[in-house]
């Protein structure tokens, strides 16, 4: 009965918390107080957020190094404008045909190239990502190389919110249930998970067709903002960009992707007034934490109530020996 009311309190926490978020950032928004300038940031904040969570699924937990996911990205950005600016639907099913045609695309690209490992498995991505885009740069229906312009706004700030908290908690929930308890299983030891009877290539294809979906979220979010999408836009840079916020935030920690992909994202606006010097800072940032933290910020732990109680306690017994 106390740990029953004890996650009812942890709930009730965690919703007040983000209720108040949403209402202040909702609130600076509609007194203007959060300029158009800031406004972009946010939201790129939130879609980084989204891809990095996503791929952490692959790359963090199950432990596939994926190098296509701006494919997956790509995929959900065009479908979703296909269904709302070329052929009328709402919003919503836009959003959904994006999910969708990202999770098919994973599914047939994860079947073949995840009984792969390694190198091999990279290499297949990376191939497979640079041929979404090829070919839909090659696709007249959706303008070729020049894309598809003239998008209504739709992702608005309580979309976006939504669909962060969504992916989020679909993310851990999955997680921590038997299904996340076998992807685990597959990053630890896939050949002692095998010997267990895991199914290994079922629970690799599921993280992947998962992680490709909440891409493809990802991608009708930003192509309902910025109201023009190009293939050249979701381009192996773009991939390489996502796979650094989860090295950064930890392998294996959604909480280190969020705050990975927040920081990276607040660290380009910083760094957009030095131009010609930001690639080198923000490469140096990466190497000065690869060296003095391989495992990434908060390597494969998570930053819950109970980890900053430890934390406190610690120094009240810290400070009582003192």
């Amino acid at each position: 009965m106390e740990d029953k009311r004890r996650r009812w309190g942890k709930f009730l926490l965690e919703v007040i918390v983000l209720a108040a978020l949403f209402t202040v950032v909702q609130y600076l928004i509609a007194t203007g107080l959060l300029n158009r300038y800031y406004q972009i940031n946010l939201t790129l904040m939130g879609i980084n957020i989204i891809l990095a969570v996503s791929l952490n699924l692959i790359n963090g937990f199950t432990g596939q190094l994926s190098l296509g996911h701006a494919g997956f990205m790509a995929i959900g950005a065009f479908a979703s404008v296909i269904m709302t600016t070329l052929l009328g639907y709402p919003f919503m099913i836009g959003i959904l045909a994006g999910m969708l045609a990202a999770a098919v695309a994973g599914f047939i690209i994860g079947v073949p190239t995840l009984r792969l490992k390694g190198d091999y498995l990279a290499i297949a991505t990376l191939g497979f990502g640079e041929i979404i885009r090829v070919v839909l740069q090659n696709i007249d229906y959706i303008g070729g190389p020049a894309g598809i312009s003239g998008i209504s706004k739709m992702t608005t700030w309580p979309v976006l919110f939504i669909a962060t908290v969504i992916t989020i908690v679909v993310i851990v929930n999955m997680i921590n249930s038997s299904y996340g308890r076998a992807i685990i299983s597959v990053r630890e030891d896939e050949i002692a998970a095998e010997i267990m009877g895991v199914n290994t290539t079922k629970y690799k294809v599921l993280a992947f067709v998962v992680g490709a979906g909440f891409a493809g979220l990802a991608g009708a979010l930003y192509a309902h903002y910025f109201y023009i999408i190009k293939p050249e836009t979701f381009n192996f840079l773009k991939s390489f960009d996502i796979l650094v916020m989860v090295v950064l935030g930890g392998l294996g920690s959604t909480t280190g992707a969020v705050i990975a992909a927040a920081f990276i994202t607040a660290l380009n606006v910083v760094l957009q007034e030095y131009a010609a010097v930001r690639m080198i800072i923000y490469a140096l940032i990466l190497i000065i934490v690869m060296i003095y933290r391989p495992q990434g910020l908060l390597g494969n732990k998570e930053l819950t109530r109970r980890s900053f109680d430890k934390i406190w306690s610690g120094r009240h017994v810290s400070s009582a020996n003192k």
